[in-house]
């Protein structure tokens, strides 16, 4: 403050009071933001009392991103504090909009490798109107499915619009911008048609009610439930257990087909043959991602993947063709006794086989089904725990996950122990299981079977002997041809056709290529 009495400060004394720069508050000064009170006889300006208090509103609203222009009207009382706050929150607003316009760009190029030609047609596409991203959906519908009567297909491809939000997220963003460039795909207007097509020649007829309709997702709902259940529940589709849900579903969808041309009214090869034509024509992966990306950028919930259920649905049906009584003599001669000593012995050699994997040895190659080492093992775990979890009566419906984790010698030895703990302590050994009441003596003998070939499997990725467990291994087999001899093996079957063994060869390689290796 000035000596002289009268309170005036002078731009050093102001510098000091706030912590702003000298420069600083004359160029504030000079746009008119903090006029000078007086001069002193030489021209310095000076500043009243009150200057400090302003400097505080002129940095707290610049530290706010609101420019000087606005400022000047609020300290001159043209405009109110309140209504430049929310004037510069939507200018804000809109800055972050083009951020995150920008950010998804940006993103999605570097996720797809974008060439940089591709940049400015992908900002392009981001910047789009509502009506011009509708119009690249239509026109898509429409070409691809010129020339095609399949009006309610039609209709239903083109109420769904890619509708964004006023304030889309980066991850819609992203979505459109991958659905932009999926409709561009030749593919998918290929599988488009061919689901157009099938719908033309399937359709009911005119008038249909839409209860009709909502039966069918109904029903395409509980396809993929109960798919998803078998798979969790490690019921092979070429098995007896995987008959009784197909003969649920097969039930469930024959009303669906009322109105269609020639509709089955009963389960039987014709209605089991159509279904799995149905479920094969609608196993289209890019007409999948492009209902997802409908989804993912309307924010509604993306539909449940099909994949899982789709693909155990369809083996099932292949190796179930019709309806049939299971010959329930594979569950006769089943000694509990014997099945136990027989699983005692085989997890005792197989332990050894897996005691001796190597960590470097996990990435090996194996003959089960382009599995490596890691993966075998993991199986064999998880056949374990899916027998411990069924004799305690809660199955397992965690398959795919990581059964292995960091010690495979562990993980195999506990699962032994586990199971071997349920089969002599639950009663599983002299219980039935499922809607076939198979014998738990016969579960526990299908799980020998499957330890006793994988054991093979390992022996041979890790190139040692094969001959597993002598004192079971024919025994062992001879359960494998009852219980599985008449599984067929069509595609997803859980067997490859029967290869042939070698003279002289021994049980456990006859074994194996009974369940399709070969052996030689």
């Amino acid at each position: 403050m000035n000596e002289d009495g009268t309170g005036l400060l002078t731009i050093g004394q102001l510098a000091g009071l706030t912590g702003l720069p000298v420069k600083t508050i004359r160029s504030w000064s000079d746009q008119d933001l903090l006029p000078p009170a007086a001069r002193t006889p030489a021209g310095y300006r000076l500043y009243g009392p009150d200057a400090p208090a302003r400097l505080e509103i002129v940095r707290s609203l610049r530290a706010l991103g609101i420019g000087l222009a606005a400022i000047r009207s609020v300290l001159h009382r043209e405009c109110t504090v309140a209504e430049t706050a929310a004037q510069w929150a939507d200018a804000l607003d809109a800055q972050i909009r083009t951020l995150r316009l920008q950010s998804a760009v940006l993103r999605s190029v570097a996720a797809r490798g974008s060439a940089a030609e591709e940049l400015p047609y992908m900002t392009e596409l981001a910047r789009l109107s509502a009506r011009e991203r509708r119009l690249i959906i239509t026109d898509f519908v429409e070409d691809a499915l010129d020339g095609v009567d399949a009006p309610a297909y039609r209709s239903g491809l083109l109420a769904a619009t890619p509708e964004l939000p006023d304030d889309p997220t980066p991850e819609q963003i992203g979505a459109w911008l991958e659905l932009a460039a999926l409709v561009r795909e030749p593919e998918l207007r290929a599988a488009l048609r061919r689901l157009a097509e099938h719908s033309a020649r399937t359709a009911g007829a005119v008038g249909e009610p839409d209860a009709q309709e909502q039966a069918a997702i109904g029903v395409a709902e509980l396809m993929r439930v109960r798919g998803e259940e078998a798979v969790a529940a490690g019921i092979a589709p070429d098995s007896p257990a995987a008959e009784p849900v197909i003969a649920e579903l097969v039930a469930a969808w024959l009303p669906t087909q009322t109105g269609t041309a020639d509709p089955p009214t009963e389960d039987g090869p014709a209605a089991r043959a159509r279904l799995l034509e149905q479920l094969e024509t609608a196993a289209e992966p890019l007409v999948e991602r492009y209902w997802q990306l409908l989804c993912a950028v309307t924010g509604r919930p993306a539909p449940p993947r099909w994949d899982t259920a789709g693909t155990w649905t369809t083996a099932a049906l292949r190796a179930h063709p019709g309806p049939y009584e299971l010959d329930r003599s594979a569950f006769d001669g089943t000694d509990p006794d014997r099945v136990l000593r027989a699983y005692e012995e085989v997890t005792r050699d197989v332990a050894a086989l897996v005691a001796a994997v190597r960590p470097e040895d996990l990435a090996l190659p194996t003959p089960c089904a382009g599995w490596t080492v890691r993966q075998l093992l993991d199986h064999m775990v998880w056949e374990n725990l899916m027998a411990t979890s069924i004799a305690e009566g809660t199955p397992r419906a965690d398959h795919t996950a990581d059964h292995l984790g960091d010690d495979h010698r562990t993980a195999f030895a506990d699962s032994v122990r586990a199971a071997h703990a349920a089969f002599t302590g639950s009663g599983m050994l002299h219980c039935t299981y499922g809607p076939y009441e198979a014998p738990g003596a016969m579960i526990v003998q299908q799980v020998v079977v499957e330890l006793l070939a994988h054991g093979w499997d390992l022996a041979r990725a890790t190139g040692a002997p094969t001959a597993l467990a002598p004192e079971s291994a024919e025994e062992t087999l001879a359960a494998a041809y009852r219980i599985y001899g008449a599984a067929p093996r069509t595609e997803g079957s859980s067997f490859a056709p029967e290869c042939p063994a070698p003279p002289g060869a021994g049980a456990t390689d006859r074994l194996a290529a009974f369940l399709g290796r070969d052996v030689t």
